[in-house]
């Protein structure tokens, strides 16, 4: 496949791209659609039942911030127009007006403080989103086209906004949550409603058109309840109010106290989880063993997976023994919570498929092994995408499950090889190989003693290692690199002259990528960084270098854009590692890999 394809067809290809996850209409004879599948109509009953529940509670709260409110009445407001909280909560949105329409016409919100009216904001965007994923679950199947593609950007919808149901109703009623946690799946519900719409980008299918009308407001809702959450609901104060104390005191205080910790993971890991993190393989008690010779319970991973029960609240560990187990499009869905998934090692358990967009499917469904349940651990254990870099898009591993560890694994693929989709992941002492925008998405993710190698492209292309999609200014997403080696295979470091490599590019308006005290190999281009397209998000974006090392170190010849930094402060630097950027809450320690909460790798 000449580049001229890879140009026109392709939303992340060497080259300037031009829309959206575009791949090619060369399938003459689809099959015809699907009839409608069980769990199909399990998402129809769930929503519909979602609407009773979500429209009864937010009626319910509604009523109890309006019963809280002892000073003015609504009698003392004109109704057409808004009150000085709602004006103050709104100034804060991108998308003011529809702020300030969908404040005016919730109970409650003309005598509301700007506190209730984040709560309400909330609640309005909630019955939003479960209506939308009411009325699209009730398109009949019948309507969506022979294509391929359209069905398959069809059931992604389905499953995101579901997805993003659960996220906004974990923030509204999670008894424990922290600031922290409801502005992560508040980002992340962001984040599924774009990549529902971004998987229609190149569907010329009526179902399109239907799908659009009944998302309508919808993103914009969501950035004004992440907006107003931000400003009046806490957002990241406890980081922030910690900052403000040291701002008067040198950066080696700072650090100081930063790096006394324990010298484990991140504090979202259990004990237990460090230990069974920790141990040798041999020793660990397995609930499931995975062999192909038929020594275990089961001989394929996708019967772990559908035997592993659902919403777990303690460990389950589901040792898969050594092999190379050829089954595409795993998938740890969202009620399959606080799996771990052991193997033999990098190279010895290899997970391996082949789908992609060449296959007439979305991005987001190419991945070899997808995992959305909270609490996912992968240990020793190779994912790998084969489908080639002429097959352009082709996932090996996609996470959306929050408080996700990936240890001492491969990712293996050529273009989108590894889709750091959403919520809080953490990887480290991982190897990760691939060719174009081989790291992207939205998560808060954070790389640590990873070695990140650059393969040779296609002829004509050029290698972007991320391509990091942080949508609104108030999502609190990003990709850190920290302590990482960016190294060339052996194929490209022979004719790196005619393949630059670059650190990222930015797939949407508000990228965020950092490279911090980390080995740049002599690969890297001495601009560092490319353009997605022309000035696009070039003074948004945020880009930061701080202390790297190597060939490429030298910050000299960077780009020269307005969202570019080279970070010179480590309190800058540090709100980017383990220990601020994704801290969340006490996950990572209980897991039991090793990490460094701060700057210091030692």
């Amino acid at each position: 496949m000449n580049n001229n394809y890879n140009k026109l067809h392709s939303s992340r290809s060497g080259d300037t791209p031009v829309t959206s996850f575009r791949v090619s209409n060369d399938h003459s004879n689809p099959p015809p659609p699907p009839p409608p599948s069980s769990s199909h109509r399990r998402i129809l009953l769930i929503s519909f039942f979602s609407i009773l529940l979500i429209t009864a509670s937010t009626v319910s709260a509604v009523v109890l911030v309006h019963s809280r409110i002892t000073t003015s009445t609504e009698s003392h407001f004109p109704h057409n127009k808004p009150t000085q909280a709602i004006s103050r909560a709104c100034s804060l949105t991108l998308y003011p007006s529809l702020c300030i329409s969908s404040l005016l016409s919730a109970p409650g919100s003309l005598s509301a403080d700007v506190h209730d009216l984040v709560h309400i904001s909330l609640n309005l965007t909630l019955q939003h989103l479960t209506k939308a994923l009411y009325s699209t679950s009730q398109i009949p199947i019948s309507q969506i086209s022979n294509d391929p593609l359209a069905q398959s950007a069809y059931e992604d919808c389905m499953e995101l906004l579901n997805d993003a149901v659960e996220a906004f109703s974990l923030s509204l009623f999670s008894t424990t949550a922290t600031n922290h946690d409801v502005m992560t799946w508040l980002s992340a519900a962001l984040t599924y409603h774009d990549t529902c719409t971004d998987g229609f980008s190149d569907v010329a299918d009526p179902v399109k058109d239907q799908i659009t009308a009944k998302l309508s407001d919808l993103s914009e809702m969501i950035s004004n309840s992440l907006a107003i959450f931000s400003g009046f609901g806490g957002g990241d104060l406890p980081v922030e109010n910690r900052r403000r104390r040291r701002l008067m005191e040198s950066d080696e205080q700072w650090l100081a106290e930063e790096n006394n910790g324990d010298g484990d993971f991140p504090r979202w890991v259990s004990g237990k989880d460090r230990r069974l993190l920790a141990a040798p393989i041999s020793s660990i008690q397995a609930d499931i063993v995975v062999a192909k010779d038929g020594s275990g319970k089961f001989k394929t991973v996708a019967e772990a997976i559908a035997a592993a029960p659902s919403s777990s609240s303690r460990r389950i560990v589901i040792y898969i023994k050594a092999g190379k187990y050829e089954e595409e499009n795993l998938k740890v869905g969202r009620k399959k919570t606080n799996l771990m998934f052991v193997g033999d090692g990098k190279g010895i358990t290899v997970i391996s498929g082949g789908k992609s967009v060449y296959d007439k499917v979305t991005t987001f469904r190419t991945a070899t092994f997808a995992g959305s349940g909270t609490g996912l651990i992968l240990r020793d254990m190779t994912f790998e995408n084969t489908a080639g870099p002429n097959k352009h898009q082709a996932v090996a591993l996609r996470l959306s499950a929050d408080h996700t560890v990936v240890f001492r694994s491969n990712v293996i693929g050529y273009q989108d090889t590894l889709y750091v989709h959403s919520n809080r992941q953490f990887f480290r002492e991982c190897d990760i190989y691939g060719t174009i925008d081989f790291i992207f998405g939205n998560a808060a993710v954070v790389f640590q003693s990873c070695n990140i190698y650059a393969r040779k492209p296609m002829s004509g292309q050029k290698n972007t290692i991320t391509a990091q999609d942080r949508k609104d200014p108030n999502q609190n997403t990003g990709i850190s690199i920290h302590a990482c080696k960016i190294i060339a295979t052996g194929d490209l470091q022979a004719s790196k002259g005619s393949f630059p490599t670059y650190l990222g590019r930015p797939w949407k308006l508000y990228s965020r990528v950092v490279y911090m005290v980390s080995s740049l190999g002599d690969h890297i281009h001495p601009r560092g960084w490319l353009e997605w397209q022309g000035s696009f998000a070039l003074d948004t974006l945020y880009y930061g270098e701080y202390m790297n090392s190597g060939p490429s170190a030298a910050v000299g010849q960077r780009v020269k854009w307005p969202g570019y930094r080279v970070i010179t402060s480590a309190i800058e630097a540090t709100k980017f590692t383990v220990g601020q950027f994704i801290y969340g809450s006490s996950w990572l320690p209980s897991t039991g890999v090793s990490f460094s909460a701060g700057l210091s790798t030692n």
